[in-house]
């Protein structure tokens, strides 16, 4: 995709969203960070159910210590490997505790040493808790970038490079949000709902879906 084109396919999804949040619900970065690691192979909205009731008595890493793996399993037991994701939860709050007094790291490299916190999970607590321009790569966005030849890569590290690489500075902060909210509700995995996306003319797709009867198409 053209340098150019890149800037349209980013400005026309800032229009159509100006201020992207995570779907996730979280008061502060610890439970961000355990909202997070709870998500994997699971929908923000399964998580969200799961943890509104957790997060009422859990706020900081000692609290989750003081709940307990039991106690931890008995609110998420509706999260897929919620049994793994409890032990992996409990230990990262040891460490929090034990080395970060009880403090969320603000570096990747901190963050991946937490079980159950992989790059992508470091990225998304950074970006989204603290404010680096960092991409958190996903599924939706693997799937969006190599899609619309937007930063097409074989690998999600290679996606996530390209992307750090072509996307203008000026929304870099926001391009995880766009990207995976647009890959979510849009570029779907099965049927992309081509003829309502907002950059379907800069996208490389060749099979673009159809608008169904009643459907109108995207306007840019």
């Amino acid at each position: 995709m053209k340098k150019a084109d890149v800037f349209e396919f980013y400005s026309r999804l800032a229009e159509d969203n100006p201020a992207p949040e995570t779907e996730l619900e979280y008061g502060n970065p610890y439970q961000l960070v355990v909202a997070v690691a709870l998500s994997a192979q699971a929908t923000d909205v399964g998580v969200n159910k799961a943890t509104r009731a957790l997060f009422d008595k859990v706020k900081t890493p000692q609290q989750m210590l003081d709940l307990g793996e039991e106690g931890l399993r008995e609110h998420i037991k509706t999260i897929g490997l919620f049994n793994q994701k409890a032990k992996n939860v409990i230990k990262a709050a040891r460490i929090l505790v034990d080395d970060y007094g009880g403090e969320v790291p603000e570096e990747r490299e901190a963050l991946e040493r937490l079980p159950g916190v992989g790059r992508k999970t470091a990225n998304v607590v950074l970006n989204t808790a603290f404010g680096h321009p960092a991409i958190a790569v996903d599924t939706h966005i693997f799937r969006v970038s190599n899609r619309t030849g937007l930063a097409p890569g074989k690998t999600v590290l290679a996606v996530e490079k390209k992307l750090e690489k072509v996307t203008p500075e000026p929304f870099l902060l926001n391009a995880h949000h766009w990207l995976i909210l647009h890959g979510r509700y849009v570029c779907k995995a099965r049927t992309p709902e081509c003829w309502r996306c907002p950059v379907a003319d800069l996208c490389r797709f060749k099979k673009k879906t159809p608008a169904p009867k009643g459907g109108k198409p995207a306007t840019a």
